[in-house]
């Protein structure tokens, strides 16, 4: 059986650590090209070297529309985007700095959209988007307020532009918590204590590690009689007592 990205190119963004490098690992043992872009250039090149093969890397800061718009006009065409945006501040909603609300939105939301906005131009056919929320816009939590709104609006952009953008598939994949540098501000003790409580209350008793989102962006780029569809990939988090 062949590889199911074999002679495929693909483009994530936010893929130089965590859910996004683990996506371009597999998508790359797939037989996929394979192009990362972040903000960070030396987590890019840890990126490349953990990597290696067929994959290629760009400094790319999401929230700078020109930026972007440069950025998918350099790569020309491609089959299949993906986003793994992730993390931003938390707080009580009447406490949280507005400035810091909007830098959430500036990353997670509005660099989303460019990136279908400015990508889909140069998606062949049977070719796909896929974004990245989280399970906050389905079982919110106070202090998410910010977080819980943009996945909401995320997952409604998206059902939009599957209408819209068709033949481009257009889906989400939406996960739970998650093994990644998101948590390294967390202490040891509190980052042990915390997984230990989510592990504890979910069916699956266990935090998810990046390998297992791949595996979902992996799907929505290879099933091509999905779309509009958010793919939860979260142990059972919403059906846990959190």
């Amino acid at each position: 059986m062949g590889k199911q990205l074999q002679g495929k190119k693909i483009v994530v963004l936010g893929g130089s650590s965590g859910m996004g490098l683990a996506t371009a690992q597999a998508a790359a043992e797939e037989g996929g090209q394979v192009i990362i872009a972040s903000r960070s250039k030396d987590k890019l090149a840890q990126a490349k070297d953990r990597a290696g093969g067929n994959l290629e890397t760009y400094s790319l800061d999401v929230t700078d529309e020109k930026a972007m718009q440069q950025f998918f006009e350099s790569i020309g065409q491609f089959d299949h985007l993906v986003s793994t945006a992730a993390g931003g501040p938390t707080g009580k909603f009447l406490d949280l700095d507005t400035s810091e609300a909007k830098k959430t939105f500036a990353a997670k939301y509005w660099g989303q959209y460019f990136a279908a906005k400015y990508g889909a131009p140069y998606i062949r056919e049977n070719g796909s988007i896929t974004f990245c929320t989280g399970i906050l816009s389905q079982k919110p939590a106070a202090g998410t307020s910010i977080l819980s709104t943009i996945n909401g609006g995320i997952e409604s952009l998206m059902k939009a532009l599957a209408i819209e953008l068709s033949p481009i598939r257009v889906n989400t994949v939406s996960p739970g918590i998650i093994d990644t540098p998101l948590y390294s501000k967390m202490s040891d003790k509190e980052r042990e204590q915390y997984f230990n409580s989510v592990a504890n209350a979910t069916p699956v008793h266990r935090i998810g590690k990046p390998e297992d989102i791949a595996q979902a962006f992996l799907f929505l780029m290879t099933n091509e009689f999905t779309t509009g569809t958010v793919l939860k990939v979260d142990g059972g988090y919403t059906l846990a007592d959190l």
